[in-house]
């Protein structure tokens, strides 16, 4: 039987397990990426570890979330992971350079390598063909020591492509479509293979835009093949050495084939509050619009900024309509510089943002009160654009311009311009100078880490005992995502090194109280619902309520990343064995679970409350259960190594 592109690298990288759907496997990391907002606590961990030199091919630090400086808290940041990078053997990429996923898929992604970041939207180098995850800064940490990334071996979906895209229709329409078709939670437990003949008319940058965009199914990867539009965009970057051919076998299998004619599709328009809620853009003509964003990892290529020009080009920005900017890349920037793009941008009343994520994460642009926002984003959860009541929408580039245009949602067929005929070139603009090569062996024991004053240590967690008595601290619905539980905007980033100062915000939006009633507590669980924990990496959603007492989370299913954060913090995952279940109980209830440790191995618990029963569930590892019974994965590290 062949293989279809994930089983080809899985199979080349496996340390440990077999590749079976549904068990633990152990994969060799070959490049790792941080980014600032979740970087220091990983660099922490990693010092905590002891190792003194990273054992990957290549790791990279990035500063692009954080660049907002308004005190001396991200500053401080930044000069602690430029410091530790140099030390301990990873690349620094300086504020300004990029956002992480653009700037690796230009300079560093090999097709047919494995690398992880602490970044949710790592997939995006699924583009060029490697298998990427987005993972918890602890499990970045144990990779750059040399360690295996352990994941759930899944299942492979494959989406073929047929046909190519009409005019004004885009690799982000192809993205909402699918998102369409299997919502937020239809990619958990499955790896998303693009493929057929469709694949051919796309670029690069279109595929890492489709593999951006899978995060938000859920799926724990998305992957293209890597073919000659793979050489090509390498060997423009001056990097065809890198080059690999990988391919599905033509008798590979899958679980699903999904079919999806590019020829057929229409532009799209996600919805508030969810990347899921698809429907055509022409279903909402004339919706007023108060703000558009161009940029974000998910469409800030240059091929998306010379398409945004051209339509800009001779034309004026809506007097009622803020229009930002934000080029992926020093490279993009530059090139739009050198080409007289950017030219075209600024005149048209567009305002440029710095080469950083920005409204993306709530850092600054936040829409008006109540304002309508279309985003060429990947999440549109509310309150993400720091503005709690704002509508936001997400849209693809030649969308956004339209609706800049106009001053209302518009279908970009409709403005009677003719679509952008837009090359990528055959050579990119290549300059390093902002990425820092680290010190050599010889010269990092003479290198200082340099600590700022909000710089605090990752709170310790405590092996699992056999039993818990445990109040619900709090209850919350389905598709609570990380946002919710840790959120991120511009007064609360520059904290993420501060778990204690970060804790007074941990579940604000939901419940202004809960902080404070955590502690007093002492000790608490969490209930919640469906898809709990969906959307970033950031492992703050874990390490805060682990530093608040919170010893378990019982929930009617659990996002896969940040289930294994939770397990990664010492935190107990379990499951509604009949997800009902979920409304017998209530916040301030007193809950007992015994026999825990008998459960780690069985995956059955019992739950008791009211004098009753409740069955739980939780499939753990041989690994994980020594993790949980540890106190979390850096003891379990410690002890590993000792």
């Amino acid at each position: 039987m062949g293989k279809n592109v994930a089983e080809k690298i899985i199979e080349k990288h496996l340390l440990s397990g077999s590749m079976v759907a549904g068990s633990e496997i152990g994969l060799r990391i070959d490049q790792t990426l941080t980014q600032d907002a979740t970087g220091t606590m990983a660099y922490l961990e990693f010092e905590a570890m002891g190792v003194e030199r990273v054992r990957t091919e290549r790791s990279v630090a990035y500063i692009d979330h954080n660049t907002l400086q308004s005190g001396f808290e991200n500053a401080d940041d930044h000069r602690y992971i430029q410091s530790v990078a140099q030390k301990h053997g990873i690349w620094f990429s300086r504020p300004g350079n990029g956002i992480c996923h653009q700037v690796h898929l230009e300079r560093f992604g090999v097709p047919g390598k494995t690398l992880i970041g602490s970044d949710s939207h790592t997939p995006t180098a699924g583009g060029l063909g490697m298998l990427a995850f987005g993972a918890g800064g602890l499990d970045v940490a144990v990779a750059m020591g040399g360690g295996a990334y352990y994941i759930t071996m899944p299942k492979v979906v494959k989406v073929e492509l047929h046909g190519a895209l009409q005019p004004f229709v885009t690799a982000k329409d192809v993205s909402l479509e699918i998102l369409r078709r299997l919502s937020v939670k239809g990619g958990v437990g499955r790896i998303i293979e693009w493929g057929g003949e469709g694949v051919r008319t796309l670029s690069v940058p279109e595929r890492a835009t489709i593999t951006n965009m899978g995060t938000e199914l859920g799926a724990t990867t998305s992957i293209f093949p890597s073919d000659e539009i793979t050489r090509a965009f390498l060997k423009a970057q001056g990097r065809e050495k890198d080059y690999v051919n990988l391919e599905a076998d033509p008798d590979a299998e899958y679980e699903q084939i999904i079919d999806i004619d590019l020829s057929a599709l229409e532009p799209l328009i996600a919805c508030p509050h969810m990347p899921d809620k698809v429907v055509p853009v022409a279903s909402l003509r004339g919706t007023k619009v108060d703000q558009v964003c161009l940029g974000s990892c998910t469409n800030s290529s240059l091929y998306d900024m010379l398409k945004a020009a051209a339509m800009l080009k001779g034309r004026q920005v809506n007097p009622y309509v803020s229009m930002s900017v934000s080029p992926g890349s020093k490279q993009v920037l530059r090139m739009l510089a050198d080409c007289g793009a950017l030219s075209d941008i600024l005149a048209s009343g567009a305002r440029l943002l710095e080469c950083a994520c920005g409204p993306c994460i709530g850092m600054g642009f936040s829409p008006n009160s109540g304002g309508v926002s279309l985003r060429t984003f990947n999440r549109n959860f509310e309150g993400r654009s720091g503005t709690r009541d704002a509508k936001v929408y997400l849209v693809s580039p030649e969308t956004a311009v339209a609706a800049a245009l106009t001053g209302e949602i518009t279908d970009p067929r409709s403005l009677g311009i003719s679509a952008p005929d837009v090359c990528l070139p055959e050579h990119f603009t290549v300059d390093d100078s902002a990425i820092l090569a680290p010190a050599s062996p010889e010269e990092a024991p003479g290198v200082e880490v340099l600590r700022g004053p909000n710089i605090m240590s990752c709170p310790a967690g405590q092996p699992i005992p056999d039993s818990m008595t445990l109040p619900v601290g709090l209850k919350v619905g389905d598709n609570i995502t990380t946002d919710h539980i840790m959120p991120a905007g511009a007064k609360i980033l520059p904290y993420r090194s501060n778990i204690p100062k970060l804790s007074a915000f941990c579940f604000e939006v939901c419940d202004k109280d809960f902080a404070a009633r955590a502690k007093a507590l002492g000790e608490s669980v969490v209930i919640g619902g469906g898809n709990y924990g969906q959307g970033s990496s950031r492992e703050h959603a874990a390490l805060v309520p682990l530093y608040l007492g919170v010893r378990a989370v019982i929930a009617k299913s659990f996002a896969r990343i940040h289930a294994a954060n939770l397990i990664n913090a010492g935190i107990l995952p379990l499951c509604f064995a009949d997800p009902a279940d979920y409304d017998r109980l209530a916040q301030g209830d007193e809950l007992e679970l015994c026999d825990i440790h008998t459960g780690l191995v069985s995956g059955e618990f019992t739950l008791r409350v009211h004098g009753e029963s409740i069955r739980l569930c939780g499939s753990f590892s041989e690994r994980q259960r020594a993790v949980l019974l540890a106190g979390g994965l850096l003891n379990y590290t410690r002890e590993e190594n000792m």
